[in-house]
């Protein structure tokens, strides 16, 4: 519904250089920002206060899920406001008990749905819960009886009920842990239930799967990693927590030795996996380990990646001239609805503001921030849960993934590409084509009537590092997949319909810095419909200065004899018109190997640049030819043949043909 109430002004403190060399942001500024969200959404807010009817898109769950939602993730960042400065924010606690009151009131006729009536109440009274125990001398301690038995009986709807064996888990653990905690009713069978199909979701090092299939993404850590240390604030006496504090802090802690690395230095967290519009959420996991106490990383690295995040959202329009979250990454963009999306579903960036819960004369807000690892060096590392090869640059500060490992589903599934999952690669400073079929980092065989295959399926054969140079490899059966309409909401996954087989495909991903040479070997060909094999590189916008090159590797390996650049002239999540570029066979594609040198880097990294300096070629030697090549490209050395010599990075980093023919190989 419409506000008649002028948006509040945002109001920020000069920023703070001394303290926050990188970002100049405060604890004033992450104040500021969460007051100017809260008075804005409660424009919005019905004369009770019980529900928040945001203007946008509704979610699939109909207007009162979602009033519900926007009331409950904004009440969550008003509970790490308010725990964190409790004398200062009686105005917040005061709006929210009303509230509550009318909210579980069974005579008010605008009462909130129960756990028990609709499936998305129970993730709303998640955030309640947690709210309400972190606020409760504050909150809950001031509530008439009435109001808390009112609460207590919507709570107590969760008992017994169905959850998704996902992070949904963690909803019915901990309110009805909360339940507990204020003389209601619970499960213990619930509850170590719950706790058990976590475990089984525990894929090493610190990371979790969102279910059985290959589903890595920002859940992993503001949800996975987030709710067993509020939990255990919750309830630390309960003889679970206590058995379970030392591993589950170990898990933590390894998770955000992984996490920092992939911060760009722009701020934004790798854009990958779905619920991206929750934004700064991705800042949760790091504050959580100040919280617990359960981090390696020092509080000016930690804040550094928190503070970037908001930063690089606050600066880039996430927040709108009204003062409120839109679904998108920048500013609104439809297309990058789910079916479960509402106007009040961003708002799980609340997770992000807690930090706020930490009081002002903690150590991460008076240390000094220190620089992400992207702006201290290069960085390599391999992620071995999602099957994540990470390189980051410090000169342009981008951080990218290829991809072998994760595609939300499992391997031999035949359904289509997640845009956001089974790609190649992704970045901090690249937004994924969202179209299923897209030449988006892909290695894809395209049939007469321009269709392109989908890899979701594949099997995830390894990764390593040889001296410096990363390696991931994955193969696959390529599958032309004919959607199916009614096929059920879009919840990460990609679209079941009717598969067509084509070729094998094995693709290795040889990465250094800003280089992969993508190696591809195709079987099969004889055996289906002739195809084109394409070989895409990494979307851009039209109006980035970002360099996306894709080049075919001279000298070695069957020739790719076309190029272009693909491009939709249309709105994306970042820009307004998208490009990727391309390489591939003018006819149809036989069986062979291929090679292309794919690069992503920050301006002035190519040839004929304003800084040719920074222009690196690459040339196949000892007969077999040469040319110009992408920017951070890999040679053949001298006597490289089919047999011999190396792929040789620019900077004489290399791997051994025969090594690298061995993992195409397996």
């Amino acid at each position: 519904m419409p506000s008649t109430v002028n948006p509040p002004a945002l109001t920020v403190p000069a920023l703070d250089p001394k303290l926050s060399p990188y970002t100049g942001l405060t604890r004033a500024h992450w104040c500021a920002y969460a007051d100017y969200l809260l008075r804005s959404a409660h424009r919005y807010g019905t004369a009770d206060h019980a529900n928040i009817h945001l203007p946008g898109a509704g979610s699939a769950y109909g207007p009162r899920s979602d009033s519900l939602e926007a009331f409950a993730r904004t009440f969550l960042l008003a509970s790490f406001r308010i725990a964190g400065d409790p004398q200062g924010t009686g105005w917040i606690a005061e709006w929210y008990a009303q509230g509550l009151d009318a909210g579980t009131n069974p005579t008010n006729p605008d009462r909130w749905p129960t756990p028990g009536e609709l499936g998305q109440a129970k993730v709303e009274a998640a955030s309640l819960a947690v709210g309400l125990a972190l606020t409760r001398d504050v909150l809950w301690d001031k509530l008439p009886q009435r109001v808390q038995e009112q609460l207590i009986t919507w709570f107590e709807t969760v008992i017994g009920g169905e959850y998704p064996p996902i992070n949904w888990v963690w909803f019915q653990i901990v309110v009805e842990t909360f339940l507990a905690s204020v003389g209601g009713r619970s499960s213990d069978e619930d509850i170590d239930a719950g706790l058990a199909i976590h475990d089984s979701l525990y894929r090493g090092h610190g990371w979790f799967a969102d279910g059985p299939e290959r589903a890595y993404d920002h859940y992993v850590g503001w949800a996975f990693q987030v709710y067993p240390h509020l939990w255990a604030l919750m309830a630390p006496e309960d003889p679970r927590v206590k058995a379970r504090k030392a591993v589950d802090g170990e898990r933590l802690a390894d998770f955000l030795d992984d996490a920092v690395h992939l911060v760009g230095g722009n701020g934004a967290p790798l854009i990958q996996g779905r619920s991206l519009i929750y934004r700064f959420a991705a800042a949760a996991p790091f504050w959580v380990g100040e919280l617990s106490g359960h981090t390696r990383l020092s509080p000016g690295v930690g804040r550094r990646a928190a503070s970037g995040m908001l930063d690089y959202f606050t600066r880039h329009g996430s927040i709108t001239d009204d003062g409120l979250l839109s679904i998108g990454w920048h500013g609104e963009f439809a297309g990058m609805k789910q079916s479960y999306s509402g106007a009040g579903s961003p708002y799980w960036a609340a997770k992000g503001f807690l930090g706020l819960a930490l009081p002002a004369d903690h150590r991460v807000w008076t240390a000094v921030e220190e620089p992400l690892p992207v702006e201290a060096g290069d960085t390599r590392r391999l992620i071995a849960a999602p099957g994540w090869q990470v390189d980051g640059t410090a000169s342009d500060g981008v951080v990218r993934i290829r991809n072998h490992g994760t595609d939300h589903a499992n391997a031999g599934a035949a359904v289509a590409d997640s845009p956001l999952y089974a790609r190649l690669g992704y970045s901090t400073h690249t937004f994924p084509d969202l179209a299923p079929e897209s030449l988006d980092n892909a290695v894809v065989m395209v049939d007469a009537g321009g269709r392109l295959t989908h890899r979701t399926g594949f099997e995830f054969l390894c990764q390593a590092d040889l001296d410096g140079v990363q390696i991931g490899v994955s193969r696959a059966t390529v599958n032309w997949i004919e959607p199916d309409p009614e096929g059920g909401p879009d919840h990460g996954s990609g679209a079941k319909g009717t598969a067509t087989p084509g070729p094998e495909v094995t693709v290795v991903s040889l990465t250094r810095g800003a280089v992969e040479l993508r190696l591809v070997r195709v079987r099969g060909t004889s055996q289906g419909k002739p195809a084109i094999l394409r070989i895409g590189g990494w979307p851009l916008d039209a109006a980035s200065p970002m360099v996306s090159d894709i080049r075919p590797l001279a000298g070695w390996s069957s020739p790719l004899d076309d190029a272009g650049t693909w491009q939709r002239d249309a709105p994306h999540p970042v820009g307004e018109r998208l490009t990727i570029p391309w390489i591939g066979t003018q006819g149809a594609a036989d069986d062979g190997d291929y090679a292309a040198v794919v690069v992503l880097a920050g301006e002035g990294t190519t040839e004929g640049t304003a800084e040719p300096a920074a222009a690196i070629r690459f040339a196949a030697a000892g007969g077999s030819g040469g040319g110009p090549g992408a920017a951070g490209g890999p040679r053949v050395a001298d006597g490289a043949g089919q047999d011999g010599g190396r792929f040789e990075f620019a900077d004489g980093t290399g791997v051994d043909l025969a090594s690298a023919l061995e993992f195409l190989s397996r």
